[in-house]
């Protein structure tokens, strides 16, 4: 068992603003991720405050997130990324991170956490039953697809525009396919 884990979450985005540039949601829910497993909202443990990153990359945190009291059905969060006026590298991560999720190209948040309890279970994955949570991360591609980002809001609370979030999955058809006597395979158009 790998001592770092991830469990990811669908951002839904209602409104935003450039100011505050706050985000609130859920965390991570009690629902199976697109890997099979489960983390458990009751079991888990964090500090008061803990950092925003980008991508899980531990060398680009964003802001800051406080997390909610713990429910059944998940952990909600308020999160910041930070508005930086100096020009430089962490001026443009923290823009490129805003401006990613304002204009709805990032739509997942994970958690990075140390797993303290799991059993494994029957039909396949890993329920989590307590753990350590130590970031959350706004991410490109979410796993766990229960838990939302509900807002992002700032001091005026500015434009607000219609959103559809979801990310259809593929969906792979099945076609019958004719092989001819000569062992060929007739193409599909």
């Amino acid at each position: 068992m790998k001592n770092e884990n991830r469990a990811y979450s669908l951002l839904e985005v209602k409104n935003y603003d450039d100011d505050l540039q706050v985000i609130t949601g859920l965390a991570t829910t009690p629902e199976p991720d697109r890997y099979g497993d489960i983390v458990e909202p009751l079991g888990a443990k964090f500090a008061a405050e803990l950092p925003l990153l980008w991508q899980h990359r531990h060398d680009s945190p964003v802001g800051i997130v406080k997390f909610g009291k713990p429910t059944a059905k998940g952990i909600p969060f308020t999160a910041s990324v930070v508005k930086i006026e100096t020009p430089g590298a962490l001026k443009d991560l923290c823009d490129l991170a805003w401006q990613s999720v304002k204009e709805q190209l990032v739509r997942g948040v994970s958690i990075g956490f140390r797993a303290l309890e799991y059993s494994y279970m029957e039909g396949g994955g890993i329920r989590f039953t307590e753990t350590e949570i130590y970031e959350l991360s706004l991410v490109t591609i979410p796993a766990n697809a229960a838990a939302t980002i509900q807002t992002i809001k700032a001091m005026d609370s500015g434009a607000r525009r219609p959103v559809n979030y979801g990310v259809p999955l593929i969906q792979r058809q099945l076609a019958k396919v004719e092989r001819p006597a000569g062992g060929a395979v007739k193409l599909l158009h």
